[in-house]
């Protein structure tokens, strides 16, 4: 089984927030592949189905971003799924806003959802999406209050061109599993 988890926040306050990119992003990306996240267990939402072949676990963690190790893992532990059959979407704000890269491995940069992930599955070895959502323009404004801001019209309807390649990267990892 391959895990894509798609990180952020429950609830609808965090909806369209920055650190909530990885929910607007499965979300494109459950509809594109014709997944419906109708069932809950591992402290998540999730939807299971076949892409190219494997079959996939699309997972949202309703553990809160900070906690999302612990929904990850009990998907992990329930599956027996290897790190290398993980699939981490979340936001980055050390990339310009719409910006995307894929990496492998290395260590969570202060983002706290990866530092959860690692902690709680003993390693760092998976695949991240990595979503840039970049840094606020006012440089004394506080990091957690900027990612838990509201995106703006224009960055939504920018977010949604974006989407289509997004998705293209998810499925060329699922691809290569």
């Amino acid at each position: 089984m391959i895990i894509v988890a798609f990180l952020g926040n429950p609830g609808k306050k965090y909806a369209r927030t920055r650190h909530n990119i990885g929910f607007i992003t499965g979300e494109f990306f459950s509809g594109e592949n014709g997944i419906k996240i109708n069932k809950k267990n591992f402290s998540s939402e999730y939807g299971t189905g076949t892409i190219c072949g494997h079959d996939v676990l699309l997972l949202f963690p309703q553990t809160f971003m900070n906690l999302s190790g612990q929904a990850v893992k009990k998907a992990m532990d329930f599956y027996r799924t290897e790190h290398s059959s993980l699939i981490a979407v979340h936001d980055e704000i050390e990339l310009p806003f719409a910006d995307i890269k894929i990496k492998t491995g290395g260590g969570h940069k202060g983002h706290n959802g990866l530092r959860s992930i690692i902690a709680e599955t003993g390693s760092p070895d998976f695949h991240r999406i990595r979503f840039g959502v970049g840094r606020p323009d006012n440089p004394q404004m506080d990091v957690a209050d900027y990612v838990l801001s509201n995106f703006s019209a224009e960055e939504l309807e920018k977010i949604g061109l974006v989407l289509p390649e997004v998705s293209r990267l998810i499925i060329s990892i699922i691809s290569k599993n």
